[in-house]
C-alpha cells in the first residue's frame, strides 16, 4: 500500500501535474469569455498531448516493427546514422551518449554475431556543437575501445542531415572503391527509419532496414498509463511531429 501511495504523491508533485492543476484552477475562476474558451482549449490539448497512452498509440502506428537478429542476412557493411551523442559535453577519454545509443550498440551486436563485417558511421557535427569532434569520430573511438579493429570501422563525417547521410555515404563508398550495388544494413532509430530508408533509396543504395531505439512500448492498460499525464508524452509528440514535417519537406524538395 505504501508503494502505491508514494507513487501517487510523486505524481502530484510532478511539475506537469502542478501546471495542469493550476490551469484548471485558473479556468474555474476565469469569467465566461473568449479568453476562457481559449484557456479551456489549451487545457484539453495539454491533457491530450501529455497522455502517455495516446502518444504511445501514435508511436506504434509510426514506428516500423522491430526485426530479430535472425532476420538479418550476412552482409558486408552496416550503415549507422548518427544523432546519438552529446556534442555539447566534451571529454577526451569517453563518448557521452544520448537516447539513441541503440544505434551503435546494436550495430556492434550485429558485428559480433557476424551479420555485418564492417560498420560505416555517417554523421558530422550538426548545429553549433561545443565538441570539436564529429559524431562519426566519437562513435569510431567507442567501437575501437570495445575491441573492434580500426580497419572494420569506416566513417563519413561531413553530413549534417538525413539527405546528406545517404548522399555522402554513396560518395564515400565510391571513393573507397566499395561496390554500391550490394545490399547494406541500414541502422537508425525506429521513428527515423521511414525517412532514412527513402533517402537511401533515392540515391540508389539498396538497404535492409534494422530499426532500433524504440520510443514506443507494449500497450499497457493500467491507471498510470491511461490517465496520468507525463512530460515524456509531450516529447514523443514533438519527435513525431518533427519527423512527419521532415518527411513532408523532403518529399516537397525531392529528397525522397
Amino acid at each position: 500500500m505504501f508503494f502505491y501511495f508514494s507513487q501517487f504523491l510523486s505524481f502530484l508533485a510532478m511539475p506537469l501535474t502542478l501546471l495542469i492543476l493550476l490551469l484548471l484552477t485558473a479556468f474555474y475562476f476565469t469569467p465566461k469569455s473568449r479568453g476562457r474558451k481559449i484557456l479551456g482549449t489549451g487545457i484539453v490539448l495539454l491533457l491530450l498531448f501529455s497522455n502517455p497512452f495516446l502518444s504511445n498509440l501514435a508511436l506504434l502506428a509510426w514506428e516500423p516493427p522491430y526485426k530479430s537478429f535472425d532476420e538479418i542476412p550476412a552482409t558486408e557493411i552496416g550503415i549507422v546514422l548518427t544523432g546519438v551523442t552529446n556534442l555539447n559535453k566534451t571529454a577526451s577519454d569517453r563518448t557521452f551518449f544520448g537516447k539513441g545509443a541503440d544505434r551503435i550498440t546494436q550495430a556492434l551486436q550485429l558485428y559480433r554475431m557476424g551479420k555485418i563485417k564492417k560498420i560505416l558511421i555517417t554523421g558530422g557535427q550538426g548545429l553549433n556543437p561545443t565538441n570539436s569532434y564529429s559524431e562519426a569520430e566519437l562513435l569510431k573511438r567507442f567501437l575501437i575501445m570495445t575491441g573492434m579493429p580500426e580497419a572494420d570501422v569506416l566513417i563519413e563525417e561531413k553530413s549534417v542531415n538525413t539527405r546528406e547521410n545517404a548522399l555522402f555515404t554513396k560518395e564515400f563508398l565510391e571513393k573507397e572503391g566499395i561496390s554500391t550495388q550490394q545490399e547494406f544494413v541500414l541502422i537508425t532509430s525506429a521513428f527515423h527509419m521511414p525517412r532514412s530508408k527513402k533517402c537511401f533509396d533515392k540515391v540508389g543504395l539498396k538497404t535492409i532496414t534494422f530499426p532500433v531505439d524504440y520510443y514506443s512500448h507494449d500497450l499497457k492498460y493500467d491507471l498510470p498509463s491511461l490517465i496520468y499525464p507525463k512530460a515524456e508524452a509531450l516529447l514523443d509528440w514533438q519527435i513525431l511531429i518533427k519527423e512527419f514535417l521532415g518527411l513532408l519537406m523532403y518529399r516537397i524538395v525531392g529528397y525522397i
